[in-house]
């Protein structure tokens, strides 16, 4: 006879996995595209492979050194030194003076929640924490779970349709004083050096807590020396900060999940003594990381032929992805769409905000089985040659159907007496903030007029 569960009580969790991926997946429209994944995707539909990598897993194969046993908690040595010197360089001076190290982890996703499990019980500070508007259903429910608040920031700017990453300051200089900002894709960001100076000056001055996450470095230049250029100067200039770097991406081990948090500290001191806490923690988390892709990247970083022939295929990816980008825009041109597409090829890196309203992508999803995020944000990857034609005319009927197009204009200005400005700003912010996407850049607006 059958007895009671103890867990009747147990809800059904709601899905992890995308909805809008679901509904793709259940669509049996032959032309149905996904533009939504989080992965480099090649013009045959699969996931990109650094063809060095290949080559070098059957190398480690063959090797008769290689073994599967467990490796320490704080992961593979060699691999967590090659993975820091491409980060901020061989001859950083963090390096120089023993003042960077890193922990060997499970992914990104592994490095965001080791460095969040550490800053909740170390960090002094308010339990506030900025993030992109991009990043919340990835590392939101990570920091909420530890008792994080988390405060949404965006650099897209909706009404010019340019990503204003000048819009940085702003961030800084509401968020509270020591509290935590989390810098997604730092290698993105273009602002002139005296502005970079005026801002670490004010990450100084308010004790703002910097964690970095670098999902895919090398894919916004080309160049993976170019794209943490920002990370290297925050160090020259002394700044204490972890990172989250995520290597899966860039070598193309997808299902390898190869992560490190890389901790940037004062002095070689506290450096130990925050790698003995976080060693703790990935002790009791995972035990040992997954041995085999860092073995493989420690491999091709190590050795100057394969280093510099994955630098090669990964330009080339880019290459091509620039190359889609400019594609999309004569297409687009040539159908005579309306609107401005300068904006497509002003973006760089694997994703790119199309500029079109919630209605035109609700168009492309319902009416022409093309799945985008309601943000317009898609990977420019998973557009080829077979799918092309089809995006770009679906493109111009949304448009044509749905109007307006997109065009660069400047923010509503929002008219109000001198005598009563002062009385007002403060509730109209609260009213604006709950409105979220539906008032962009009104938000920003009302915190410069006060």
């Amino acid at each position: 006879m059958p007895t009671l569960s103890v867990f009747l009580d147990v809800p059904l969790a709601p899905k992890t996995t995308s909805k809008l991926l679901d509904d793709f997946q259940q669509d049996e429209d032959p032309n149905k595209v996904y533009l939504g994944y989080g992965v480099c995707m090649t013009g045959e539909k699969i996931p990109w492979l650094s063809p060095v990598v290949t080559r070098t897993l059957r190398r480690l194969i063959h090797d008769p050194s290689f073994n599967y046993t467990y490796l320490p908690e704080h992961g593979l040595e060699e691999f967590i030194r090659v993975a820091t010197e491409l980060l901020v360089g061989r001859h950083s001076p963090a390096i120089a003076e023993n003042r960077i190290g890193g922990v060997h982890t499970i992914g990104g996703n592994g490095a965001i929640l080791l460095g969040a499990k550490f800053l909740k019980d170390w960090h002094r500070g308010p339990r506030v924490v900025y993030m992109q508007q991009s990043q919340r259903e990835q590392y939101g429910l990570i920091f909420q779970e530890l008792g994080f608040s988390i405060r949404e920031y965006t650099f897209w700017d909706t009404y010019r349709l340019v990503s204003d990453t000048g819009k940085l300051f702003d961030v800084v200089e509401h968020a509270p004083d020591r509290s935590i900002l989390l810098l997604y894709n730092a290698g993105s960001f273009i602002l002139p050096r005296k502005k970079w100076f005026k801002l670490s000056k004010l990450l100084k001055k308010k004790q703002i807590f910097l964690f970095c996450d670098i999902p895919d470095q090398g894919f916004v230049s080309g160049d993976p020396d170019m794209d943490n250029k920002i990370l290297r100067y925050l160090v020259a200039q002394g700044f204490e900060f972890f990172c989250s770097q995520s290597l899966s991406n860039s070598f193309g081990l997808h299902d390898e999940r190869v992560g490190n948090l890389v901790v940037v500290t004062v002095s070689n001191k506290s450096l130990l003594c925050i790698r003995s806490q976080l060693d703790i923690y990935a002790r009791y988390m995972w035990g040992s990381p997954p041995a085999l892709g860092s073995r493989v990247i420690t491999t091709i970083l190590s050795n100057p032929a394969l280093r510099m022939e994955w630098k090669k295929s990964l330009r080339s990816m880019v290459e091509s992805i620039m190359l889609t980008r400019e594609k999309v825009k004569e297409k687009l041109r040539l159908l005579c769409t309306p609107g401005s597409w300068e904006h497509l090829t002003g973006q760089d890196g694997m994703y790119s905000f199309l500029g079109i309203t919630v209605e035109q992508v609700d168009y492309l999803v319902t009416k022409k089985h093309i799945y985008i995020p309601m943000n317009g944000l898609i990977n420019f990857t998973c557009i080829n040659y077979q799918n092309i034609d089809y995006i770009t005319q679906s493109i111009n009927e949304a448009i044509l159907a749905i109007g307006p197009a997109p065009q660069p204009r400047e923010p509503p200005k929002i008219a109000m007496p001198d005598n009563t400005a002062s009385k007002k700003i403060d509730p109209m912010i609260s009213e604006v903030k709950s409105l979220g996407a539906k008032a962009p850049g009104l938000y920003s607006y009302l915190h410069s007029k006060k």
